[in-house]
């Protein structure tokens, strides 16, 4: 596949994506998207680092990735691994702030929200 994901960001999208689908996608992916989104807005995060969280938000946002995302049940199975691959490559890249900020982020949205 050599669809350039990263095409498909914007902020815009993101944030609509994230809003409309959030029971669909998973609590647990919004909340590794949401820190992913942090790093990626972040100044002193190095440019290779933000290229991977615009390419993994980028397949997120795209709706005809590897499994449709309208697929019931397993929609967004791929997105999750996208995204998980995505934090496990940055690691370096994220600290505190960024997950502080998805943790605000999901509380307001979730209430007393607990990654498993």
């Amino acid at each position: 596949m050599s669809e350039n994901y990263s095409t498909h960001y914007s902020e815009k999208n993101f944030w609509e994506k994230i809003r409309k689908y959030t029971l669909q996608i998973g609590q647990v992916t919004v909340q590794k998207a949401l820190t992913l989104y942090y790093v990626g807005v972040d100044p002193k995060t190095p440019k290779w680092a933000k290229g991977v969280v615009v390419a993994a938000l980028g397949y997120l946002i795209f709706p005809l990735d590897a499994i449709p995302d309208l697929t019931p049940f397993v929609g967004y199975a791929d997105d999750a691994g996208a995204i998980a691959t995505a934090m496990a490559s940055i690691l370096v890249s994220i600290d505190e702030s960024h997950l502080t900020k998805a943790d605000q982020k999901m509380k307001e949205w979730f209430g007393d929200f607990k990654e498993n």
